[in-house]
């Protein structure tokens, strides 16, 4: 567990001299004129004199609740820090404290913490002075939707450029009835009362928990998550509804969590540290209800001719020929997503795994894979193929080389015939002798030496035809992580997203290839998938790709509180996304459509990992999705070929 004693950077404003300071009678003031209504102190750098009720203690001090003010804006509680807060108080008496005001942070893109340290004085005037806790959905209740005034490009705290502006320089009024940021700011330290609250993810390496309690929420998905869409005003929803329970101040751990979980009643006090506000709990809470973790299996399982095929799309994190998860991966293929007839796989080590050895062959990793795969299915026998990558340059753990992979059912479909590219030659569609658009090498990857590519996953594309030869084409994708992200709730505004430009650019240089297949064929079929670390929402980012193609979930009608492939802090996400051309989009295929589409695409993400009982049991950090498409017309003179899905998965011609 962190701690607040390591590291202490405090705001001063300049003082006549510390001595002067110190033997100069105090102010007496009121803890919301110490808290005041922006987000630093006006007493910043002050010894002030200050009375109020100790809420809660730890190690390091203890909290005080002052008098309440009429002015929302002005906190009502505040933090003392040092060891006479922390001797010389106890929980329900009314103290007098005599130190200076500062303004406290542990990193520099945290927010300040108001705060009275280098604490003199401390003299308890009664006893039994118990505050009662504002309620939260009842008192006060969270603003949806936006963090910071702060984040106002177009798509809100995921605007880019990020970090245009510093919220502890600006300094702002507070308005916490608009954003999150403001709304926590006003409650700091604070004693609060989370009612019936809903944990919306996993806990975090330090045992703290996301939840929101019984108060309107964004995006809410079935589960209970929140997930990350674009809400009706065109901006995506940071979720400052949700808030993190740290550790309780008398040494009570917190449950485990999954999403969805339902926990009792929660009070304790509101800080902020580490990057976010917290509730700190008097005491951690119980879990009332957990959800099933029995994730339900795809309904796309059959395919009723072969112009329609099912394509899967799984993040299998940093699998090698060793890795353990291997057999729950292939029963996650074979049983939830019912042997699709291609799957789009990333995440595919080399055969050494993460030893640094110079190994970049993955052949063994991906038959370990494909063998599991017709042991938990029962038969159903995939080929794969991959180009392997420089040693090195693709980014991800050192040593492990990871790349992007297919998986196919060679009785479905099949790679039309060509030479298979290398780690640095470029594939490049062309017109062959007959007229059709195929590629240069196939597979291959796109544009392999642009800098786009720098220490990241190179895509491949390829060119596929089915069993009554009709051509479609694809392009497996995995776009540099958000590492080097900032908090959400920091300092900058916008939030520092992680290689935000790069994925900017490989989502160019994919959209590009993809616009010159279709410019030598408009009708073509085409396919792009894969993890591209990014949401739809910073639509900045992914415009690229949805200007030449669409977005599979809107062509399948997928609500958008349940397109998420990925939970991180308060937010359930889809950063695996499947995008197709106009010619799937617009296709029916044997007349049928679904209601309130024009498109025949279904669309299925099945939740094994973020429905998992815990973090422990997760196959992967990724779900899967399912895809049913159309990538030809049938013809008229064409019979339909009805295929299903037997108990053992193997196709079963009628």
């Amino acid at each position: 567990m962190k701690s607040f004693a390591p590291l202490r950077v405090a705001l001063l404003y300049p003082l006549l001299g510390v001595t002067l300071a110190q033997t100069t009678k105090p102010h007496r003031v009121e803890v919301s004129d110490i808290q005041g209504v922006s987000f630093q102190s006006p007493f910043s750098g002050e010894y002030v004199e200050v009375s109020g009720v100790v809420t809660a203690k730890d190690r390091y001090g203890a909290w005080i609740q002052g008098q309440s003010s009429e002015d929302q804006r002005a906190s009502t509680g505040l933090r003392l820090y040092g060891n006479l807060a922390a001797k010389r108080t106890n929980v329900g008496e009314l103290v007098s404290v005599v130190g200076r005001v500062t303004e406290y942070r542990s990193g520099d893109n945290d927010l300040f913490l108001t705060e009275l340290d280098q604490i003199s004085s401390v003299t308890t005037l009664s006893g039994n002075a118990g505050v009662e806790p504002l309620v939260l959905g009842v008192d006060r209740t969270p603003p949806r939707n936006q963090l910071s005034s702060l984040d106002n490009g177009p798509d809100g705290w995921l605007s880019l450029p990020n970090n245009v502006t510093l919220l502890e320089s600006v300094n702002a009024t507070l308005r916490p009835e608009e954003f999150g940021l403001d709304f926590w700011e006003s409650l700091e330290g604070q004693l609060v009362t989370v009612p019936y609250p809903t944990a919306v993810n996993f806990p975090d390496r330090f045992g703290s928990i996301w939840v929101y309690g019984d108060w309107p929420v964004t995006g809410r998905n079935e589960r209970g998550g929140l997930t990350i869409h674009t809400d009706t005003n065109g901006i995506p929803p940071a979720h400052p509804e949700a808030i993190l329970i740290g550790r309780a101040p008398d040494g009570t751990r917190n449950p485990k969590t999954i999403m969805g979980a339902k926990l009792g009643n929660i009070t304790g006090v509101v800080t902020y540290q580490f990057g976010n506000y917290y509730i700190l709990p008097l005491t951690a809470p119980e879990v009332l209800q957990i959800p099933s973790a029995d994730a339900q299996p795809s309904t796309l399982d059959s395919a009723i001719h072969s112009c329609q095929l099912r394509i899967g799309d799984y993040n299998v994190e940093n699998m090698s020929p060793r890795s353990r998860h291997i057999p729950h991966i292939a029963e996650h293929v074979a049983h939830y997503l019912h042997t699709p007839d291609i799957v789009f796989v990333q995440e595919i080590q080399d055969d050494s795994g993460s030893r640094d050895n110079g190994v970049v062959s993955a052949n063994k990793t991906l038959k370990a894979l494909t063998d599991a795969i017709k042991k938990a299915s029962g038969g159903v026998h995939y080929d794969f193929v991959n180009v392997d990558p420089e040693d090195n340059k693709d980014g991800g753990s050192p040593g492990g080389n990871i790349r992007v992979a297919y998986l196919w059912r060679p009785e479905r479909v099949s790679l039309i015939p060509g030479t298979i590219g290398n780690a640095t030659l470029a594939t490049v569609t062309v017109v062959d002798d007959e007229g059709n658009v195929e590629l240069s090498y196939n597979p291959g990857r796109i544009e392999p030496l642009a800098s786009a590519w720098e220490e990241a996953r190179k895509p491949l594309a390829a060119a596929w035809q089915t069993t009554s030869g009709e051509r479609f084409y694809t392009v497996n994708v995995h776009f540099s992580s958000k590492r080097d992200s900032s908090s959400a709730q920091g300092d900058a505004r916008p939030p520092v997203n992680g290689h935000a430009e790069r994925r900017q650019s490989q989502a160019n240089v994919t959209a590009t290839f993809v616009r010159s297949l279709l410019d030598l064929d408009a009708d073509a079929s085409v396919a792009v998938a894969g993890d591209m670390n990014e949401y739809l929402a910073t639509r900045a980012v992914l415009r690229p790709l949805s200007a030449v193609l669409h977005d599979a979930n809107e062509l399948a009608g997928v609500p958008p509180a349940e397109r998420y492939t990925y939970a991180y802090d308060q937010h359930a996400q889809e950063i695996d996304h499947v995008f197709v051309s106009d010619a799937i989009a617009r296709r029916r295929g044997a007349s049928f459509t679904i209601a309130g589409s024009d498109s025949s695409v279904e669309v299925e993400h099945v939740h094994v990992n973020t429905w998992a009982r815990s973090l422990g049991e997760r196959a992967s950090d990724h779900d899967p999705t399912v895809i049913r498409l159309w990538v030809c017309d049938p013809k008229d003179d064409d019979p339909s070929v009805a295929e299903e899905y037997g108990p053992t998965h193997e196709q079963v011609v009628l």
